[in-house]
């Protein structure tokens, strides 16, 4: 059962950071090409399981509120003019703290049920070593109550004992693997993530700042 849980989990989490990883190449070449957040933000919809999705409309949503707050009002008097300056941001270091918790929401969503498979590969083995255990203090139970050593009497049952040792190694093995695996590539979205925060705030930094 925990082999087959490992197994689904990992598939599960290879088809959704394949998907990741698709789509975020596919954002950071509309975040470089576009001249303008907004239009950054029009294709977010369509590129939602992208990490770096989550960190562009945290930033975005913390860069307009300030924009916003420090527009100056151009709405008063008869002859409403244009701002003569441009709005700025009041603290980067807001759009930063946005960021940073976009971040770990991210890391969350692609760590959901990894530890699954820590725990299979910590446990399974244990479960198995109790089943043998179990197993051939049955093996011997019953040499006890028939009062035969011959190795042909106990060999089967201390046999059939060893099988539980190897599914939790079969369940254990793999799910080392796939935990490893999947923490790699969890932590090559995290390094990703700092990149483009920091490629975020650089821009945000010399157009409004």
């Amino acid at each position: 059962m925990l082999s087959i849980f490992s197994w689904s989990i990992f598939l599960y989490k290879w088809w959704t950071f394949r998907r990741a990883e698709r789509q975020s190449a596919q954002f950071l070449d509309v975040f470089r090409r576009s001249s303008k957040f907004s239009e950054v933000q029009a294709v977010c919809r369509s590129l939602g399981d992208s990490p770096l999705v989550g960190l562009f409309q945290s930033g975005y949503a913390e860069l307009t509120a300030q924009l916003r707050q420090n527009s100056p009002d151009v709405s008063n008097g008869p002859n409403p003019k244009p701002p003569a300056t441009r709005p700025t941001l009041k603290s980067l270091t807001a759009v930063d703290r946005a960021l940073m918790r976009a971040s770990v929401i991210e890391i969350n969503k692609l760590d959901h049920h990894v530890s699954f498979l820590a725990t299979t590969a910590n446990i399974a083995p244990f479960i198995g070593l109790f089943g043998t255990v179990w197993g051939i203090m049955s093996a011997f139970e019953r040499i006890g109550i028939t009062g035969s050593t011959n190795l042909g009497a106990v060999a089967p049952g201390i046999a059939e004992a060893l099988i539980t040792t190897a599914a939790g190694l079969a369940a254990a093995i793999p799910a080392v693997w796939f935990y490893n695996h999947l923490t790699q590539r969890s932590k090559l979205f995290a390094a990703e993530m700092d990149d483009f925060a920091m490629e975020f705030l650089n821009i945000a930094e010399r157009n409004f700042t």
